[in-house]
């Protein structure tokens, strides 16, 4: 009965964390462990820590300065198309990831006419500015 409980909870903090990535910073392991505690007391607190550590971002959210240059940064002169942005993903090596210039743990990339913040090293998409 508690594994069942467990899984159910791992299943639902994965659906929940999917659901909040587009828009927002999971609160990662801390936020799971808490969570799994409520749901399977200490064995949910261990599955919920790993399931939240797993989901939750690494980087933190970028700087309001941040958000505010890739905003008013420039547009390619040619549109840039990819299938399918996603966030925590990495972009294909064809697009174009421009650093930040005050700010080195942040590029931009303007993809599908959406600005995306990105982590340069791994290209991986932190933010869609809306």
């Amino acid at each position: 009965m508690n594994i069942k409980v467990v899984g159910i909870a791992a299943g639902l903090l994965l659906a929940s964390t999917s659901a909040f990535g587009q828009s927002s910073t999971v609160t990662g392991a801390a936020g799971g462990a808490a969570t799994g505690a409520i749901v399977g007391g200490p064995v949910g607190a261990a599955v919920g820590g790993i399931v939240g550590g797993v989901a939750g971002s690494v980087i933190d959210p970028p700087p309001q300065q941040v958000v505010t240059y890739v905003q008013q940064a420039p547009a390619p002169a040619e549109r840039v198309v990819v299938e399918k942005v996603v966030v925590g993903e990495p972009l294909p090596e064809t697009v174009v990831v421009t650093p930040v210039p005050d700010d080195p743990k942040y590029a931009y990339a303007i993809v599908n006419d959406q600005r995306l913040i990105v982590e340069p090293s791994s290209r991986k998409v932190i933010q869609v500015i809306e």
